[in-house]
């Protein structure tokens, strides 16, 4: 589903990736872990075309870096759900109108707009929560909102970008299992994260990325939580 091919990137002549490559299937559930700045969210702005490699070539399903045309890369990303540790909630809207917005852009049919959108809030436990403004929710209140918005689309691939950052272990707990109820469903999940207490949770594949490659499983045991 998702392959990074020998991937050279670069900031004003310093190297962020030399070498990466990385792969995911579908149903993958996968970390992505390093230091600040060793470029875990470059890497995620990669997957969903909004940033494009040097050399080398990101791919996803039948979509190449090296060859997509600007009119696909929005067909690309309704693939892709994201979700961001800033939650980037509208805040003049409430929870039913943030997720409708998404949709709306798209020319949903309205009565398809309100399926999915109650099915999206289901899913994360927040039917009851739909008519608040942002500002009513907690920060897990909203990042399972932001979580919801990125399910609206059925994608194959869930990026969440350190989304229990600017929460408490117990709320990160709590997101961290809504990943992984969606993830069971079928969707692919790549999480970007400093939280090495929610990685040793899961039994999974975990990328660590140094000096400007990916190094592939990484035992729970041996993460650094100093870093």
């Amino acid at each position: 589903m998702l392959s990074i091919q020998n991937v050279y990137f670069d900031y004003a002549n310093q190297p962020v990736f030399s070498d990466l490559n990385l792969e995911m299937k579908e149903g993958d559930f996968a970390f992505i872990i390093g230091k600040s700045g060793a470029g875990k969210t470059t890497l995620l702005q990669f997957i969903y075309f909004n940033l494009k490699p040097h050399s080398g070539n990101i791919i996803l399903q039948n979509y190449n870096s090296a060859t997509i045309k600007s009119k696909e890369i929005p067909i690309v990303r309704r693939k892709i759900g994201v979700v961001f540790q800033d939650f980037k909630l509208l805040k003049n809207r409430n929870v039913y109108d943030n997720l409708a917005f998404v949709l709306e852009v798209t020319n949903t049919a309205r009565r398809e707009i309100k399926r999915k959108v109650n099915n999206a809030l289901s899913e994360v436990g927040l039917s009851h929560k739909r008519l608040n403004m942002p500002d009513e929710l907690s920060g897990g209140e909203k990042q399972r909102v932001a979580i919801a918005r990125a399910l609206l689309n059925d994608p194959i691939l869930i990026l969440a970008d350190e989304p229990t950052g600017n929460l408490d272990p117990e709320t990160s707990s709590e997101i961290l299992d809504i990943l992984l109820k969606i993830n069971r469903s079928g969707t692919a999940v790549l999480v970007a994260t400093h939280n090495y207490d929610i990685v040793r949770k899961v039994n999974t594949r975990i990328f660590k990325i140094e000096n400007g490659r990916a190094v592939k499983g990484i035992l729970k045991s041996s993460v650094n939580t100093t870093q």
